[in-house]
């Protein structure tokens, strides 16, 4: 159906500017800016085959999150103009927490670094290990993907980190990476892991300040846990 057909009160725009963003549902929002659909297909119902499991969709916002323009491209009724625009704005969405993260103490904001992580890792179908680099005020340097393994492992070299945290006169770090499966419990090898990286990285005068664990839609802080 066409959002000029649906009552005043419920078309996406018209809610937006009565009760908030977040009355919307993601197919809303997401509808609002693609503004149109194409001849048979509602641009609700466009927005909808979006966040569809795949194949057919990207399986939330979240897996649409880490879409590129390309992926886009299969898509019925996306053409450049759309594809743009998306890519865009979730683009800026990922500067928006990073100049959050660099302009403040990363302790500070710990809700702002498991969003932050959740944007650039949450989507993602195969297992990244990534690390935050921080200053000596604990704001964010850069964050760099370091190893990328397969659904259910990932090999992390010690002293490839400490060489990157080096190379970036980091004072302190963030570990974190995905679980594709969406569980965010650490294991056995999570745990032994950080240990292995701390202990490497207190040699060279650098603080392990948490190990994230992002799934689907949700992130674990292992320094909230104990666990560090």
């Amino acid at each position: 159906m066409p959002l000029k057909d649906l009552p005043a009160d419920a078309q996406p725009r018209e809610k937006l500017l009565a009760r908030g963003p977040g009355a919307l549902a993601d197919a809303e929002l997401l509808a609002l800016l693609l503004r149109t659909g194409m001849a048979g297909k509602g641009v609700l119902q466009l927005a909808q085959e979006l966040l569809e499991p795949a194949p057919t969709g990207f399986g939330g916002l979240a897996g649409l999150l880490h879409a590129t323009a390309d992926d886009l491209r299969r898509i019925k009724g996306l053409g450049p103009a759309k594809r743009a625009e998306l890519v865009a704005v979730l683009e800026l969405a990922r500067r928006v927490l990073a100049q959050q993260l660099k302009e403040r103490e990363v302790l500070g904001s710990p809700q702002a670094v498991k969003h932050f992580l959740q944007l650039h890792l949450g989507g993602r179908s195969y297992e990244v290990f990534a690390v935050l680099f921080l200053d000596s005020q604990n704001r964010l340097l850069t964050l760099e993907e370091l190893f990328r393994g397969t659904l259910t492992q990932t090999s992390v070299y010690p002293r490839e980190v400490v060489v990157r945290a080096l190379q970036h006169q980091a004072a302190a770090v963030v570990l974190a990476h995905n679980h594709p499966s969406g569980s965010v419990q650490p294991s056995r090898a999570d745990e032994a892991l950080t240990q292995t990286l701390k202990a490497a990285l207190a040699l060279v005068d650098v603080r392990v300040l948490d190990h994230v664990i992002v799934g689907h839609g949700q992130a674990l802080s292992m320094a909230e846990q104990g666990l560090l």
